[in-house]
């Protein structure tokens, strides 16, 4: 993946990540081993990354995700509007 800032032209801006764990930081070594990059350009892969607009899910891949979860079913909302009118 190229970065973005290579086509536009655009001023690259410096960020500085302070009181990172060693552990992370070996982690993050490790990836960018794996992916044939300095640490500096998987850090850059990351924040790119992140900062991507998340996909938009439509009602159906959302309704598909949940469904997934297998999650307990609870009282059926037309129970509980009954119950809250009754109450009254």
């Amino acid at each position: 993946m190229v970065p973005f800032w290579l086509y536009n032209g655009t001023v690259a801006v410096s960020l500085s990540i302070k009181n990172v764990p060693e552990a992370v930081v070996g982690r993050l070594r490790e990836r960018a081993k794996r992916n044939r990059r300095s640490l500096q350009g998987e850090l850059l892969d990351v924040v790119e990354r992140a900062a991507q607009d998340p996909p938009v899910l439509s009602a159906r891949e959302v309704y598909a995700r949940i469904k997934k979860l297998k999650l307990p079913k609870g009282p059926r909302s037309v129970d509980i509007i009954r119950r809250m009118r009754d109450a009254r």
